[in-house]
Order: C-alpha cells, then structure tokens, then sequence
C-alpha cells in the first residue's frame, strides 16, 4: 500500500509538472522583401514633393507630409528625409560606394539627417551625373542609400536605377520618373 502511495504522488508531480510547463514557440522571423518602384516627380523647384514610405511601397499625399507616414521626399532633384526641418519623423540616411546586392547590413550609426532646410541630408548633385548634350539626370553607380525609416525602428537600403523624363505635356518637361529598387526589414533588423 506504501508503495502504491508513493507511487501515486510521483505520478501526480510529474502530471503537475508537464501541466506548468509552457511550449516555447520560436518566434517568427519576418523576412525582407524586395520592390522596384517608378516614382513621379515634378520637374519644378517650387511644386510639392512626392512622399514615398516604405514599409508599403507607396505614394503618400501631400496633405500627410506633417506626419510621420512617408520616409522621403523627392522634387526635380532634391531629396527630403523625414526629419527635423522636413518632417516631424526620425528618417534619416546614410549614403554608401558598393554594389547593391552585396551591401547587406545597414549602418547602426552615422545617419545623415535634414538639420536645415538649407542642410539637407542628401545633397544635390551627390547621387547624380548630369549630361548637359542630353539634359539627362543619370544616377552615379554604386551609390546605394540605407535610410533609417520615419519610425526610427526600421531600414531600408535603396538604389537609383534611371531617372528618365515623362511625356511632355507643354514646350517644356513637368515631371520625372525615378525608377528605383529597395529592400525593407519589417523586422526592424538591420541585416537585408
């Protein structure tokens, strides 16, 4: 009978034990994902900027641009990140020499941001040629960017591919088209 007792109160601890314990689960990694994206641009020094966002890979209207839901902002060939003196964000950018599918981590530290709106992050004329026979804006290989998104808590490392003018509507251009790639982490990782 002793025995039955004992063997019964192991049998209850272990049934107690297996009861508390919990399954781990491994957390879900959420990969990368890659887009090639055309974005149009005013040709004008004065009109509004487009406002691109990352994390969905659209276009955000200008009635959001003092909010934090873009990343960047483009007019003829002047960047905006989210930041300070253009936006109420914490974009920021750091631009890198290399080729694209080898730059795979991006910078913890270093981001360049909008201090002024005279002291622009991105400068204009850093990530362009221009032809002044053909008044075409060619992107400068291996110039690829890693933004640091508005958010603050996620990246995205992006490369100008062409920038090529839209059918003319007048005598003159009113818009350029900026065909570019990136990759984005949801994840908030800075490995791509």
């Amino acid at each position: 009978m002793k025995n039955r007792f004992y063997f019964l109160a192991v049998v209850a601890l272990v049934v107690s034990f297996t009861a508390c314990t919990k399954s781990v689960t491994a957390p879900v990694v959420v990969p990368a994902y890659s887009s090639t994206q055309t974005l149009t641009v005013n040709f004008s020094t004065t009109k509004s900027y487009a406002f691109f966002a990352f994390k969905d890979s659209s276009v955000v209207a200008n009635t959001d641009s003092a909010t934090a839901k873009w990343d960047f902002g483009l007019r003829f060939t002047n960047f905006l990140v989210n930041s300070n003196a253009s936006g109420p964000g914490n974009a920021g950018v750091i631009m890198q020499d290399g080729v694209f599918a080898n730059l795979n981590t991006a910078p913890s530290t270093g981001y360049a941001y909008d201090s002024t709106s005279s002291k622009l992050a991105i400068k204009d004329g850093s990530w362009y040629d221009y032809n002044i026979l053909t008044h075409a804006f060619v992107p400068k290989a291996g110039k690829v960017f890693f933004f640091k998104t508005a958010d603050g808590m996620h990246y995205a490392k992006m490369q100008l591919l062409a920038v090529d003018y839209a059918p003319f509507t007048g005598p003159a251009p009113s818009q350029l088209l900026y065909k570019f790639q990136y990759v984005y982490q949801p994840s908030g990782s800075t490995n791509f």
